[in-house]
């Protein structure tokens, strides 16, 4: 799907902007700050972090795939409008990318190093680089709102602190685990599998929606038989049935894994990452 050139949407934006008297209203003329983030983990942290001084607006909708956040009038106006930006660049989101090089903002907070996987965007499935997002946020929240540091410093290190124990969990439920083949039907949990010692086997790549070719295919078959594997992990937002079609070839189960990029209803960060531990442990072959 093509996208609307970035300077005509700016341009766009800065009308609506202009129309509506929206410029202007920064952190000192209303209450707390507000924060513009372009996806769930990011809304998750910021919110933790920023707390009663913050309000964040995800500009990826409840449920919708942060893949394909574009440039519209209505997130460019956000992102100028917003005391603080919380962005992951590098691909992830192009069209964010090139809004936010024409239309630079003051106090952003960019984890691209965090993602340092390329492309594989998912590193808040690493309890601990999702804990160093937290103090950067921290950071970037008391550049803009200097009065309210201390608090936000504070709150950095409580979410670390339930991020570490997260880790913990992770880490002594899966030591047995270690070297253990994880296939996924959408090759999403690369910096899961480095933190906890699994190999990771992608059957669709990066992408969900791509059909998955006969030679992945047949690695992926070649994956399973080789190492015992039980399970063939899928996603339930892209359907479950490529890995469903692999897992009755072979044999073996299908279970859902959650990338946690977008989520519905209530669903938290802590509660996916539970749920996914728990498909884990149902789903790796482990020893001891």
């Amino acid at each position: 799907m093509s996208r609307p050139p970035v300077r005509a949407v700016a341009l766009a934006g800065a009308a609506v902007c202009g129309l509506t008297a929206c410029s202007g209203a920064h952190a000192g003329e209303r209450d707390g700050l507000t924060v513009a983030v372009t996806s769930y983990p990011l809304e998750y942290v910021t919110e933790q972090v920023g707390g009663e001084h913050v309000t964040v607006q995800n500009l990826t909708p409840r449920g919708g795939d942060s893949h394909g956040l574009e440039p519209t009038p209505r997130v460019v106006l956000a992102l100028a409008e917003a005391d603080v930006v919380v962005h992951l660049s590098g691909g992830m989101q192009p069209g964010v990318d090139d809004a936010l090089a024409q239309q630079p903002t003051e106090h952003l907070v960019d984890a691209a190093d965090l993602a340092d996987r390329p492309p594989d965007p998912h590193f808040w499935l690493d309890p601990v680089r999702l804990a160093e997002l937290g103090d950067r946020v921290a950071d970037g929240l008391a550049g803009a709102d200097p009065a309210h540091a201390e608090e936000y410093a504070q709150a950095a290190d409580r979410l670390g602190e339930s991020l570490q124990a997260l880790d913990a969990e992770y880490a002594a439920a899966l030591a047995p685990c270690r070297g253990a083949t994880l296939v996924a039907a959408h090759e999403a949990f690369g910096y899961l599998a480095d933190r906890y010692g699994l190999r990771q086997v992608g059957v669709t790549g990066l992408d969900p929606d791509v059909e998955p070719s006969p030679a992945r295919l047949r690695r992926a078959a070649e994956a399973v038989r080789d190492s015992g594997a039980r399970t063939v992990f899928f996603e339930a937002a892209a359907g479950p049935a490529v890995a469903r079609t692999l897992a009755d070839d072979l044999g073996v189960t299908a279970d859902v894994l959650h990338p946690i990029e977008r989520v519905e209803g209530d669903e938290s960060y802590p509660e996916l990452v539970r749920d996914n531990l728990t498909a884990l442990e149902r789903g790796l072959v482990c020893h001891g």
